[in-house]
């Protein structure tokens, strides 16, 4: 009779919530790199406007209006800024959310493991109780 694991379902749900824990930290990561690029590009915007209008020479109200775009700028970087620490946190959330369930799966994939070696040896021990009554019964010495 082979080996039959008595909580196998318990381990097929734990692999299984394992793979969703790694769907979601893909999908964290995937947004903290989004996020991250929208970050980079925002800070080349404004680093490159600064640059362009140093040696500038602008009327005031285009000055005013040169202004108020950096301002702008300065805002929307602080806000993607604050965007990913927050994807960075819900991405380390993620992480460890993995962590745990992959040892949860562990666990269990351990124990499995334990059993089945332990239902190898009994079959074993059966195995050979089974063979030494059949030679004792077999090559039984005769009476005298």
């Amino acid at each position: 009779m082979p080996f039959r694991f008595n909580m196998q379902k318990a381990l097929d749900y734990r692999e299984q919530l394992e793979e969703e824990a790694k769907m979601k930290l893909g999908r964290a990561e995937s947004e903290l790199r989004k996020g991250e690029e929208r970050l980079a590009a925002l800070k080349l915007v404004y680093k490159t406007e600064m640059d362009e209008s140093v040696g500038k020479l602008m009327s005031n109200s285009e000055r005013w209006l040169h202004d108020q775009y950096i301002k702008g700028l300065k805002q929307d970087i602080n806000e993607a800024a604050m965007q990913v620490r927050v994807l960075r946190q819900i991405a380390e959330e993620a992480r460890r959310n993995l962590a745990q369930r992959s040892i949860d799966k562990k666990l269990l994939e351990k124990l499995k493991e334990r059993k089945k070696i332990q239902y190898h040896k009994d079959e074993l021990k059966q195995e050979q109780y089974f063979n030494d009554e059949i030679a004792t019964i077999r090559y039984k010495a005769p009476a005298i």
